[in-house]
């Protein structure tokens, strides 16, 4: 039982290096985001010369920061959900709902997934207008995302049925939250 554990853990440590690099890539295309539009209206006002590549690029960066923040949204469990109901339910009918509503999650993002990645491979032969890369390069963040909403919700349903049935934990606590809103619990 410790291995499962041990491995438990480490699944989770990796999926958290990766929900950080999400957050960093996100930031970074924020921050692209802004200076290009800085530059906008720079050129638009001061050299009077509007550059048209930038609504393009600002369309492709969007898609970056939503789809990549959704994901690192997912393992932080801080993604739309409404539980109240699942949650006002008896332990034990609780915490099947609560492995149920991640393994129906799971089943989105692996759905989410193979769709974008279709819509990846219908456009990469399609320029996009202004700066000349593959239409899929938009579409690419989705597939992105749904691969690791599949990774993120799996990681937890594993770790909950372990949890729950395997470990015999009846800790009747809520699942992990945002780890920024326990930073003063310590």
């Amino acid at each position: 039982m410790k291995s499962v554990a041990s491995v438990c853990n480490a699944t989770d440590k990796v999926l958290t290096l990766i929900r950080s690099c999400c957050v960093l890539l996100s930031s970074l295309a924020m921050v692209v985001l802004i200076t290009i539009f800085a530059w906008l209206v720079f050129g638009r006002y001061v050299l009077n010369e509007t550059p048209t590549w930038v609504e393009q690029l600002a369309l492709v960066l969007v898609c970056y920061i939503a789809f990549l923040g959704a994901a690192a949204g997912v393992k932080d469990n801080t993604h739309l959900g409404v539980s109240f109901i699942r949650e006002a339910m008896p332990a034990p009918l609780r915490r099947s709902l609560r492995i149920l509503a991640e393994a129906a999650m799971t089943a989105f993002g692996l759905v989410m997934f193979l769709s974008c990645l279709e819509l990846v491979a219908f456009g990469w032969g399609t320029l996009l207008p202004m700066l000349n890369i593959p239409e899929g390069v938009r579409t690419l963040p989705a597939a992105i995302c749904g691969g690791l909403i599949f990774l993120f919700a799996g990681g937890r349903t594993i770790g909950m049925v372990h949890k729950y049935w395997i470990g015999r934990d009846t800790d009747e606590t809520q699942p992990a939250e945002h780890p920024s809103s326990n930073a003063g619990a310590h």
